[in-house]
């Protein structure tokens, strides 16, 4: 899988990735650390990304936009710390298919995973 991280994300779930044999690439590595969540959002379609992200205003984004692509998965419920920021992306991966991940507004947080079928219409 791609994957394509925003900046309220730790860097150190680029490498957690990585090392389970992903491409991932954290905002701060393509020095997008100030781009607008718009053009991340190009990027990530562009490359065939899933973003992860815990912006809220990706899953608006996404309602606007009739596509598919890019999947999104949305770390909600509060402030987390880099291990829980983790274990919450590592729960999506063993609990989402992986073929569905690029078509879905994934919302996870401490307590459940949901799923959302792209586009949202």
């Amino acid at each position: 899988m791609r994957f394509l991280i925003d900046m309220p994300l730790t860097p150190l779930l680029g490498a957690f990735l990585r090392d389970l044999g992903h491409d991932a690439i954290h905002a701060t590595d393509i020095g997008a650390a100030h781009a607008a969540d718009s053009t991340l959002l190009l990027r990530a379609r562009t490359e065939s990304r899933v973003v992860i992200t815990a912006d809220l205003d990706f899953g608006r984004l996404m309602a606007e936009v009739p596509e598919k692509s890019p999947g999104i998965i949305l770390l909600r419920g509060g402030s987390y710390s880099d291990k829980e920021m983790i274990e919450l992306v590592q729960r999506v991966l063993r609990g989402v298919e992986h073929e569905l991940l690029a078509e879905s507004l994934i919302v996870v947080d401490r307590h459940r995973i949901r799923r959302r079928q792209l586009p949202i219409i």
